[in-house]
């Protein structure tokens, strides 16, 4: 009897997976114990066995294509087994996770469809808000530089708006009467929102708006003038442009003038500051502008020519470009769980500074007896489990109503890969020597960069150590990584000066910080765990007692 193969969950954190490759194709034979496909977890990339004997009937899922944890990727039965069945089994019950969204779809109602309201006739244009920024998702109305009842000319300013950037423009692109102002002073609307409506004096606006709030007017009907009829009928987002920066003759330092009369006088190379302007509040338009005479004005534009530095900005040769980036599954978990962390974690944090000299000296001799070469970061490991030991207070999980006292120490160790971080646990930390920790910490690097690792090599931390002193920063903070309670951040050692009883000599200190869920571990309770790890540090043959 054919099987239905599902995708299983292969770490804790998992929630879906994407098929790197299938290795069995449809048709093959399969036994039990072989490798049917590669996935790709939020941890690190594992072969998928089958546990039956068959042939591979159906592949689900596609190379590169992701399915929710138990969502099915695959059918395996007997060679010319009737799988039509189960295949609609699948379809029907949302097997695959995608397919429950689409039975709710069908289950949905269908929302009721308004009647089209006919606007064929009217001759008035709808005017919405444009999107006036790559990032504006409404604007507010300023101020209304026209009235309802006023004629309006293409090229006139309508209205100023202001956006997310700056306060623009809203100018109209066509002739009429302002019939209808749908947002008043200091209202917003979002982006394609109806703020006013132009056309004809005397155009039954009010149908227009019944046509908006029903969903649209009804197609225009042809007759001998159809394109005149659907410009009528149709909706517009006028031209935005942004208010400019100059010299103003107004009351309140703002030159006020239309971008039309603006782009006249800069094609003429006319200066607006000496235009009287005749429109609304002395704002400068079209027709001042052509009706302007430089000629009075020429001897001071020449005297502003000749004050004028003689430099020509160069143009900058460049082109924007950018690519959309797949996210792994192993970069959607670190977001996700670490933004949970940071948003649902109450965080402190505490710094202090170690002196590091005894450890260099330390670490010098013991490696010209050690199997492996030591690194600052395995005593590190080593001097935080034995403090650990000493506070097993900061050695806990918060899970909800209950906080995990754990008697056993491991160090999760924080290691960066080409796709995002992964965390390979050192288990009993504390009973391990300097070089087993070492050779530990080693090969956990090499099957991680060679995705080795197993659900069992990065799970079950309950303390987290994270690294960055080997790319010369000096402190940060890190972000406490679940369940744990706590995260130490290491930076580099720095040569500095130390004052010790009195006197100025040189030395070398090392930054950590421990970022602490204030939840599971109070301020007192973190500061003397940090001053244990400190003294361990500053006297390391503490450290193999």
């Amino acid at each position: 009897m054919a099987e239905v193969i599902r995708m299983p969950k292969m770490s804790d954190t998992m929630e879906e997976g994407v098929i790197a490759s299938w290795i069995k194709k449809e048709g093959d034979e399969v036994s039990s114990g072989d490798v049917l496909a590669e996935v790709e977890t939020d941890k690190a990339t594992m072969e998928l066995e089958s546990y039956q004997d068959g042939v591979l009937l159906y592949i689900g899922i596609k190379e590169q294509e992701s399915v929710a944890v138990d969502g099915v990727i695959a059918i395996i039965g007997e060679k010319g087994e009737d799988i039509s069945g189960l295949l609609k089994d699948i379809e029907s019950g949302g097997s695959n996770g995608a397919s429950e969204k689409k039975e709710e779809a069908v289950d949905a109602p269908a929302p009721a469809k308004a009647e089209a309201v006919d606007t064929s006739g009217i001759k008035a244009t709808v005017i919405r808000m444009p999107k006036m920024s790559d990032t504006m998702e409404e604007g507010v109305i300023s101020a209304w530089i026209k009235k309802e009842g006023d004629q309006v000319e293409a090229g006139d300013v309508l209205a100023e708006v202001e956006t997310d950037k700056a306060t623009m423009e809203l100018e109209a692109y066509e002739d009429g009467t302002l019939l209808h102002i749908a947002i008043e002073d200091g209202g917003s609307v979002p982006i394609d929102g109806v703020i006013a409506i132009i056309g004809e004096a005397g155009a039954d606006w009010k149908t227009l708006l019944k046509a908006e709030a029903a969903g649209g007017a009804a197609p225009a009907k042809t007759e001998d003038k159809p394109k005149e009829e659907s410009v009528s009928a149709a909706s517009a987002a006028p031209e935005a442009k942004a208010v400019a920066d100059t010299p103003s003759s107004s009351s309140n330092g703002r030159l006020k003038a239309s971008p039309l009369a603006k782009k006249i006088a800069q094609e003429k190379g006319y200066d607006l500051g000496q235009i009287a302007g005749s429109g609304d509040g002395g704002r400068i338009v079209k027709k001042d502008v052509e009706d302007f005479k430089p000629s009075q004005a020429a001897p001071k534009a020449e005297v502003k020519a000749a004050e004028a530095p003689a430099f020509s900005i160069p143009s900058v040769v460049g082109e924007e470009h950018s690519v959309d980036v797949k996210v792994t599954q192993m970069r959607k978990t670190i977001a996700k769980r670490l933004s949970e962390s940071k948003f649902t974690a109450p965080h402190f944090y505490i710094t202090m500074e170690i002196n590091m000299d005894k450890a260099i000296a330390a670490r010098a001799s013991m490696n010209e007896m050690s199997p492996v070469k030591l690194s600052f970061n395995d005593m590190v490991v080593k001097a935080t489990a034995a403090a650990l030991r000493q506070h097993p207070d900061v050695n806990v999980s918060w899970n909800g109503d209950v906080m995990k006292k754990h008697s056993h120490i491991h160090i999760g160790v924080a290691m960066a890969l080409p796709e995002g971080l992964i965390v390979p646990v050192i288990r009993f930390a504390d009973n391990k020597s300097l070089s087993h920790i070492s050779a530990e910490v080693k090969d956990f690097s090499q099957k991680a960069k060679n995705k080795q690792l197993t659900p069992d090599d990065y799970t079950g931390n309950t303390f987290t150590i994270s690294n960055l002193g080997m790319f010369g920063v000096e402190d940060f903070t890190a972000i406490v990584n679940p369940p744990d309670a706590c995260i130490l951040a290491v930076g580099g050692i720095k040569e500095t000066v130390i004052v010790k009883n009195g006197e100025m000599k040189p030395g070398n200190v090392m930054k950590v910080t421990l970022s602490c869920d204030h939840r599971a571990v109070d301020g007192a309770v973190g500061a003397a765990f940090l001053k244990t790890l400190k003294g361990l540090l500053e006297d390391p043959v503490r450290i193999l007692i």
